[in-house]
């Protein structure tokens, strides 16, 4: 088993590769867009120390933590990554777990993510074997022809993988040390970020399969893996991320949120509302109408009366919408970090070993969805990926 930091290591750690601070590894410069700052009720306030930026706290021993942790927070975190680890197999898939066999490609790269946001990256960190068998095995199911990295046909879903996988590879291209693995990493990205633009609708959103419509949950899953892509330095169409936004103005809602597509009607989609929104954030769209709006609506579902007290949401899905939510209240801000993130954590902790020993059974989908989304939220207050940042 692989020797886990201390507390005050990993404290330190996050201290170091904070906003500001020096990255895990460089990474090249943007090519295309970059974000703006939030503004308005959503702006964090500027930090007056590197103590304020980085929001950290000590416990009871005297460990550094980041603000909101306690050492329960991070013996969950360790048990949640020690099952992933233990659950991975030979290959470096999931495929020996229920959601693993099914969704190979997703859960391998959200499984992945889990571990790059604990700082391990191919070279370092105790998972470090972990993250280089998954970068492996998703360049393995790249296809060379289409561009799409997919396992088969995952259960008829091909588009979720390959943003997933794009997202996870996007992030630790810059991470790579390897240079024949950043190589191939380079040509299998740009592959996918091809077969991303050509896969778009008319509309301007995605579906399940390339080419065949196009609908909420796909569409962001897109947009996030072209922003890992643009953050690595590769080249982002501007116009499918402009045509990506105009298609989620066409589903908002009068509530404020995001209905499943365009043709379905005015039904808000809570989860899918919650996932547009680090979407509209990572192309520097924090003051629109849209945004503000879409912000407005996810926070009062949330955290707002009793939404606050129940992990539980209205509209099912509730790992997916957390795991997006998380990432849009952190970005947003203290005012909504605040009130969600202690909340949400107790309410993570209690669940956790519902899927065996150190993991969380997400939406009934399975061990490895759960404890990889679970794990994300988690660890957002590390500060180690870029992409989830203010």
């Amino acid at each position: 088993m692989p020797t886990k930091p201390t507390l005050l290591t990993a404290a330190l750690t996050a201290a170091l590769l904070a906003p500001g601070g020096p990255a895990p590894v460089a990474q090249d410069e943007p090519a295309q867009r970059a974000p703006a700052e939030p503004a308005g009720d959503a702006e964090a306030p500027a930090p007056e120390s590197a103590e304020d930026d980085l929001d950290l706290v000590f416990d009871d021993e005297g460990n550094l933590l980041p603000k909101h942790f306690n050492e329960r927070t991070q013996k969950a975190i360790e048990a949640g990554l020690d099952f992933l680890a233990r659950n991975q197999s030979a290959d470096g898939s999931f495929r020996n777990t229920r959601d693993g066999a099914v969704y190979p490609v997703s859960m391998t790269s959200l499984a992945g993510i889990a571990f790059l946001a604990g700082g391990n990256t191919t070279s370092r960190g105790p998972y470090a074997d972990n993250v280089k068998k998954i970068v492996r095995y998703l360049l393995s199911q790249a296809d060379p022809n289409t561009g799409i990295i997919a396992a088969g046909s995952e259960n008829g879903r091909t588009m979720y993988p390959h943003g997933f996988s794009m997202l996870f590879l996007g992030i630790a291209y810059g991470m790579e040390s390897d240079e024949a693995v950043r190589d191939r990493m380079k040509t299998v990205i740009e592959r996918g970020i091809k077969l991303i633009a050509s896969a778009q609708s008319p509309m301007g959103g995605w579906y399940y399969t390339p080419n065949s419509g196009d609908e909420g949950s796909v569409t962001v899953t897109q947009l996030q893996a072209l922003r890992a892509a643009h953050n690595a330095g590769f080249v982002v169409p501007e116009d499918v991320i402009d045509k990506a936004i105009q298609y989620l103005e066409l589903c908002r809602t009068p509530e404020g949120g995001i209905r499943y597509s365009f043709r379905s009607g005015n039904s808000t989609r809570l989860p899918i509302s919650a996932a547009a929104l680090p979407c509209m954030y990572s192309t520097g769209d924090y003051e629109s109408e849209m945004a503000e709006a879409c912000l407005a609506y996810v926070f009062r579902e949330y955290c707002e009366g009793d939404n606050n007290n129940s992990w539980n949401k209205r509209g099912g899905h509730t790992f997916y919408g957390h795991y997006y939510a998380a990432q849009a209240f952190y970005q947003a801000g203290d005012k909504y970090w605040d009130r969600y993130f202690p909340a949400a954590r107790d309410q993570l902790l209690n669940l956790q070993g519902q899927g065996g020993e150190g993991a969380w059974n997400g939406d009934h989908v399975g061990p490895v969805y759960g404890t990889a989304m679970a794990l994300t939220i988690l660890q957002l207050p590390y500060k180690y990926l870029p992409i989830y940042q203010r």
